[in-house]
């Protein structure tokens, strides 16, 4: 296995990226601690909903995403609330990546905020020269409210703790600029706890106690194997030889399950505005798997109450058409239904289809023969794609189609995936 001797992957993080967005489209935020809500009216005091992002300003005083909003304005009580624009993360991230191409080749898109770079050659006697060229285009181009932390080492691993180590460096927040040679390391290392490697949370912490490891020194004393061990996948010897700056590389990840979740705005928290949101929802979490060209085998309904929540599961025939989907959704509501009080009061929901295959290789269940059934309304499935695409919205549907009030339906802030402009149909 390669172990590098020069700066070989450099990892770009946004600093607050939905938040810095908002702050270069209104000028009147900037410079101002705001947070992202999903919806205009969570913005008031009193709602029952949450900060999803929030800005440089605002994490400077210790607030974080996914936050409550009391607890948010609590700890600043001059935070700016504003509600969510996908449509406009989107149109920024689109720019943003045309820009850093400019300067050098992205390797990995992460999510909407994270990409990772292949450093070439010629940059790397000098990494903070490409940082701070990428920052200028940045800042000319696009705007110069909207700011990133970039992080340079021998690997990806270690790039991305050196972007998260820079981000936070000498008491503010982001606009990072670090790099970790390799003939420095492991000494920016033990300077960080173990909870700055991606991936080590809480538990690991613990079991990681357990052992003995409570520092960055102890860990990279340990043996690859003992990690491999500690971990109980071979995730831990991978890391061992990240941490170590050796050029490993992580096998891709598969795709799971397709899915959508929204938080209701208070006027639509009852039992049927709620069913109609999960309607809508799984809909356009199937037209995304058959843009990959998945079917799926199980789907999932969960929502969540003021005090508890409460879900369902139900087994689908290898299927991708709206109608077997929401014909199985509408039973699982109303077994669901059974067990909710009468008046309940939901503060959001969540559905996803799961158990996939590739919709090529379908395996026909010899207890259900609905072949002919199911590929008739794959048809009729397709043919509603088509209408909608040629259009640019959804003209038509397979039952009711409501919006929640809102908007953005399917398109909402999302860390891990990068919405597509048909997601807001």
């Amino acid at each position: 296995m390669r172990r590098p001797t020069e700066i070989e992957r450099m990892y770009l993080d946004f600093d607050g990226f939905f938040a810095s967005v908002m702050q270069q489209k209104y000028p009147e935020l900037r410079g101002k601690p705001i947070g992202v809500v999903p919806f205009a009216a969570a913005a008031h005091p009193n709602a029952h909903s949450c900060v999803i992002a929030c800005s440089r300003e605002a994490k400077v005083l210790g607030l974080k995403n996914v936050m409550a909003i009391g607890e948010a304005k609590a700890a600043c009580p001059d935070l700016i609330l504003v509600p969510q624009e996908p449509d406009l993360y989107r149109l920024a991230h689109n720019n943003l990546l045309s820009e850093i191409e400019a300067v050098v080749p992205i390797d990995a898109i992460k999510s909407i905020d994270e990409l990772t770079c292949r450093v070439t050659p010629e940059h790397r006697s000098d990494p903070k020269a490409l940082g701070r060229n990428i920052k200028a285009r940045i800042a000319k181009y696009v705007g110069p409210y909207i700011t990133c932390s970039i992080g340079f080492a021998a690997n990806r691993q270690l790039a991305k703790m050196a972007c998260k180590a820079g981000k936070r460096d000498e008491g503010r927040y982001g606009d990072g600029n670090c790099v970790w040679h390799p003939n420095d390391m492991p000494g920016p290392l033990l300077k960080l706890p173990l909870s700055d490697i991606p991936g080590v949370g809480t538990r690991m912490e613990m079991r990681l106690a357990l052992a003995g490891i409570r520092t960055m020194s102890d860990l990279l004393a340990m043996q690859s194997k003992h990690m491999r061990k500690l971990w109980r996948n071979v995730t831990g010897e991978r890391l061992w030889y990240a941490l170590h700056g050796y050029d490993i590389q992580t096998p891709p990840s598969s795709r799971g399950m397709f899915g959508h979740g929204r938080v209701l705005p208070p006027e639509a928290r009852t039992f049927n505005a709620a069913k109609a949101a999960s309607r809508l929802l799984i809909v356009k979490a199937a037209r995304r798997m058959r843009r990959e060209k998945w079917n799926a085998g199980r789907l999932w309904l969960s929502v969540q109450m003021a005090e508890k929540s409460a879900g369902r599961s139900g087994w689908l025939p290898d299927a991708h058409d709206d109608q077997i989907i929401l014909s199985t959704l509408e039973s699982l509501w109303a077994d669901l239904k059974a067990s909710l009080p009468r008046c309940v009061w939901i503060i959001s929901v969540h559905v996803m289809l799961g158990e996939i295959s590739p919709a090529n290789a379908r395996q026909l269940d010899l207890l259900l023969n609905d072949d002919k059934i199911r590929r008739r309304w794959e048809v009729i499935t397709v043919a509603i794609d088509k209408l909608n695409a040629k259009y640019g919205r959804t003209l038509v549907s397979i039952g009711p189609w409501t919006p929640p009030p809102g908007g953005y339906a399917g398109s909402k802030i999302s860390y891990t995936r990068i919405p597509r402009m048909e997601d807001a149909w």
